[in-house]
């Protein structure tokens, strides 16, 4: 089989990850849905060569330690098989801390992947009575929220952002698309993708700074709500929105 299987059409799968699950990698979240494609027989398509791989890409990435409800891979199928199908029949053979949520059928275009599209998340951050477990939370303190308004108000958020190969200064204030505390926690929605991608710890380390506050006094937890890709009217639509539901 060296020639690349024919795919008769392209396939989203939202799912979420909580529990324990949320200390799996992104490398071995990847052999994890290898895994459950073969067992729930899911049709999908390989790739072509001496060593066919199954084709499928996530969205973003998820940190080790943060749950979500909103994680995304596409993958292309052989043969078609039914939303409802696909989504019992994966929920199936997941372990816990790893739930399907909806299966959709999405454009063709290379442009339109997951990967390619997202364009900004959104995050709950709860402050923990302890870093060693995430149940107990603790509410924001009242005095946050006149901080927060001040931390928003301003135009530049300098932070020293590193990558493999270098450091280099940036600011990150016009990634912080909203920030607001809630009753749980704070809720942050922030640029994400290709082009410019925000990470919640960081918004969280750069405001306690801006407070004058120890960080390490203050463990918190990071919780993806959904990844968002841009319309054409300037909005934001959840990935899944962007596919339609296979009968």
């Amino acid at each position: 089989r060296n020639g690349k299987e024919v795919s008769v059409l392209k396939a989203r799968i939202k799912f979420r990850k909580y529990g324990i699950m949320r200390f799996i990698g992104h490398l071995d979240v990847m052999r994890y849905f290898q895994k459950a494609m073969r067992r729930a027989d899911i049709p999908i398509a390989f790739t072509g060569g001496y060593s066919p791989h199954m084709i499928m890409s996530f969205a973003q990435p998820l940190g080790i330690g943060i749950t979500s409800d909103g994680e995304y891979l596409d993958i292309e199928l052989t043969e078609s098989i039914s939303s409802e199908a696909a989504v019992g029949r994966l929920n199936q053979v997941m372990a816990e801390g790893i739930d399907v949520v909806s299966f959709v059928q999405i454009s063709e275009d290379k442009k339109e992947s997951g990967m390619t599209i997202v364009a900004a998340a959104d995050y709950e951050v709860t402050l923990l009575l302890s870093a060693k477990s995430m149940e107990e939370t603790v509410p924001v303190p009242e005095e946050w929220k006149e901080k927060l308004a001040a931390f928003l108000e301003k135009t530049e958020l300098k932070v020293l952002k590193k990558t493999k190969r270098s450091e280099k200064e940036v600011n990150i204030r016009p990634m912080i698309q909203e920030m607001e505390l809630t009753e749980a926690g704070i809720r942050m929605f922030l640029s994400a993708g290709s082009e410019e991608n925000l990470k919640p710890d960081l918004v969280m380390e750069t405001f306690l700074k801006d407070m004058g506050l120890p960080a390490e006094k203050y463990p918190f937890h990071i919780h993806r709500r959904d990844i968002y890709a841009k319309t054409p009217q300037g909005g934001y639509l959840p990935l899944e929105d962007l596919g339609t539901l296979v009968p």
